[in-house]
């Protein structure tokens, strides 16, 4: 049974997210690789991309891995006053509140991009986020990125 996506002609069975994730290294990573470990399951929809911390992700990633196809993003980092560099995901909190306004200026539902904090002792917490961001891409449906590929 095919399941059409509402006036927009776009046919979703069987398609599956692409959901890109840039992950500190410091504590979303290790809490991706705990749950990996702990064999917690999680979607495998994700595609992770271990960074030094969520600071160092440039705007222009984000943008980049949805013109190349992806459905989501994610960019994980260390809870607010544990960044191991200090005051990098302050940085991170500030720039992608205004990624997001870039996102939806674009025409690209801001639910299709997270920032989330994740320690490294939060396999469970991961895994809970990855299933919770891929169900709300699955609703959404598959990118649509026209007007993306205008503009970079």
């Amino acid at each position: 049974m095919s399941v059409e996506r509402a006036g927009t002609g776009v046919s979703t069975a069987g398609w599956e997210p692409k959901i890109i994730g840039f992950c500190c290294n410091w504590c979303s990573y290790a809490g991706a690789d705990l749950a990996g470990t702990s064999r917690i399951p999680y979607p495998c929809n994700i595609r992770i991309i271990r960074v030094p911390c969520s600071g160092r992700v440039n705007p222009q990633f984000v943008l980049r891995a949805f013109q190349r196809g992806a459905d989501g993003v994610l960019v994980a980092g260390c809870h607010p006053g544990d960044c191991h560099y200090s005051t990098g995901n302050y940085f991170t909190r500030r720039r992608f509140l205004l990624v997001k306004r870039l996102l939806e200026y674009l025409g690209i539902e801001p639910r299709r991009f997270q920032v989330r904090w994740i320690s490294g002792s939060e396999g469970q917490k991961f895994a809970d986020v990855v299933a919770e961001i891929t169900e709300q891409v699955k609703a959404l449906g598959p990118a649509k990125m026209d007007k993306m590929r205008d503009v970079m």
